[in-house]
């Protein structure tokens, strides 16, 4: 499918538990519009990913510098005048501020949100990511859901990502 015309860049941060299919989604999405995708979970600290990769959930202490690269991933694309889309598990409305505030303008958030056995059978299924799928339950307790804060799009899991991404991005244009 060829790239569609925006009337202004989009910063775009696919969000949800892990399992929920972020990277896949953004990666469609980011196609959709013809946009560079950035990994989120690339941008972690060594020490974080030898942290999850233990089994041992981040503390928000352990998240902070994180979200601020995450950030300043979206303030660049938005200083260059380019639509960016960015996947973050954002689990917390604390986190999703910081996003705001670090990017420097409005931000869409698409919430992945999906039946936790699906979840845990999509992280089961992955092969060389850090992330083992006894933390599940843990961002499943952090997460605040999204769903009441402005420029957020809610998607569920439960079909091919091709059709996910359409919606996610058939919601963010009616937002916008």
């Amino acid at each position: 499918m060829p790239a569609i015309e925006l009337s202004s860049p989009l910063a775009i941060v696919v969000m949800g538990v892990s399992g929920s299919g972020k990277t896949s989604v953004g990666e469609h999405l980011a196609a959709r519009i013809g946009c560079a995708f950035v990994e989120g979970d690339r941008l972690h600290p060594e020490a974080n990913v030898a942290k999850m990769a233990m089994g041992i959930p981040l503390a928000d202490d352990d998240r902070w510098p994180w979200l601020d690269l995450v950030g300043s991933e979206l303030a660049k694309a938005r200083g260059r005048g380019e639509s960016v889309v960015v996947s973050c598990s954002a689990l917390k409305q604390a986190y999703r501020d910081r996003l705001r505030r670090v990017s420097g303008g409005t931000l869409y958030f698409v919430f992945l949100t999906g039946d936790p056995k699906v979840l845990e059978q999509r992280m089961g299924a992955r092969t060389g990511h850090f992330m083992p799928t006894s933390l599940l339950q843990s961002q499943l307790a952090t997460l605040e859901s999204p769903e009441h804060e402005v420029g957020v799009v809610t998607v569920d899991i439960d079909a091919s990502v091709d059709i996910i991404a359409d919606k996610a991005f058939g919601g963010i244009t009616a937002l916008g």
